[in-house]
């Protein structure tokens, strides 16, 4: 396949990653319903669970052309290089984005997930008692999470590790933001900072203090992977098992997740971040005729349907996309 094809068939999927990449670095928002509205997230999971031991066996014995198509190989690159991209480039936006237009941003998000909802249940199968005690479990333990006060900031390397592991777990689940989960461990101004430091350091050529940086995205990154090849396993044996319940608790973990994402917050308390700004530390979900400032009523709807009709619009350029290779 030459160059151009290849670009042409998979620039869609690169765009899916950076969508991925961009929610990924939102407290609230989380990549894997990126993933799962685009129609990759199967797909995802199934690749990622291919990546084992054996691939080097067939490297061997057939070559890395073999190993490169077993591991799906131009799948993961390009969706990689789309999420990296994102989080790289994407991520002084969105924090312009949460700081200046926070109302509209989250209504935005707010649309996709109900949209979401309403396609991972149209997905589901006729439901029995365990899948109901199954959604009201995943729904509370979701919103369980949104309530919790985050705490504040290690950043010692068996930590980071440890957020890096539990986090990629999140962020692979639709509903369940791993932003959130780092804001939760006070693991997410660590590495945010970490990440928005690199070009500053470059600059400044203090080679020390990159390196300290890049160790510790380096710890966070192994955690991230270990986590990510751990659980992959078990969503991809939910799904070959027992389907059916599965996208019934991913439903619940998106209904529950709501809660963080309400557009419309009174900030119950503050902190103080790296930058010597105050910033909210806990907020609760209220009405907006009980916000302090603009509402933006009008606003706000606009783009929870921008956001709800986005779905669909993604859902039919993902059936249009050909099978990647």
């Amino acid at each position: 396949m030459s160059l151009p094809t290849l670009l042409k068939k998979y620039f869609p999927l690169y765009l899916k990653g950076m969508a991925m990449g961009a929610a990924d670095v939102v407290p609230g928002v989380s990549g894997g319903t990126i993933a799962f509205i685009s129609g990759i997230y199967q797909e995802l999971i199934d690749s990622i669970h291919q990546i084992n031991f054996g691939l080097w066996k067939v490297w061997k014995q057939d070559g890395l052309a073999a190993c490169w198509k077993q591991a799906n190989g131009n799948f993961l690159f390009f969706l990689v290089a789309g999420i990296a991209t994102s989080i790289l480039s994407l991520a002084k936006l969105i924090t312009y984005l949460l700081h200046h237009h926070a109302v509209l941003l989250w209504s935005f998000f707010f649309g996709l997930i109900l949209a979401s909802i309403w396609m991972i249940y149209q997905q589901t199968n006729r439901w029995k008692w365990q899948e109901m005690l199954a959604f009201l479990a995943s729904t509370f333990f979701a919103f369980y999470l949104t309530i919790l006060e985050p705490t504040t900031s290690p950043d010692s390397y068996g930590f980071i590790f440890l957020s890096g592991f539990i986090a990629i777990i999140a962020m692979i689940l639709p509903g369940i933001s791993g932003a959130f989960i780092l804001l939760l461990l006070g693991s997410y101004e660590v590495i945010i900072g970490s990440l928005g430091s690199l070009t500053p350091l470059i600059k400044a050529q203090d080679w020390e203090g990159l390196a300290v940086v890049i160790s510790k995205l380096a710890v966070f990154g192994i955690g991230a992977i270990i986590g990510l090849k751990a659980f992959s396993g078990v969503l991809h044996w939910m799904f070959a098992h027992y389907k059916n319940i599965t996208l019934v608790v991913l439903t619940g973990f998106m209904v529950g997740s709501l809660n963080k994402i309400w557009p419309w917050k009174q900030v119950i308390s503050t902190r103080i971040n790296s930058k010597g700004e105050e910033v909210p530390f806990l907020e609760k979900s209220i009405l907006p005729n009980h916000y302090e400032g603009d509402p933006q009523i009008f606003g706000a709807i606009l783009c929870i349907l921008i956001g709800f009709l986005a779905i669909f619009m993604l859902e039919k350029l993902a059936k249009q996309m050909p099978k990647s290779a």
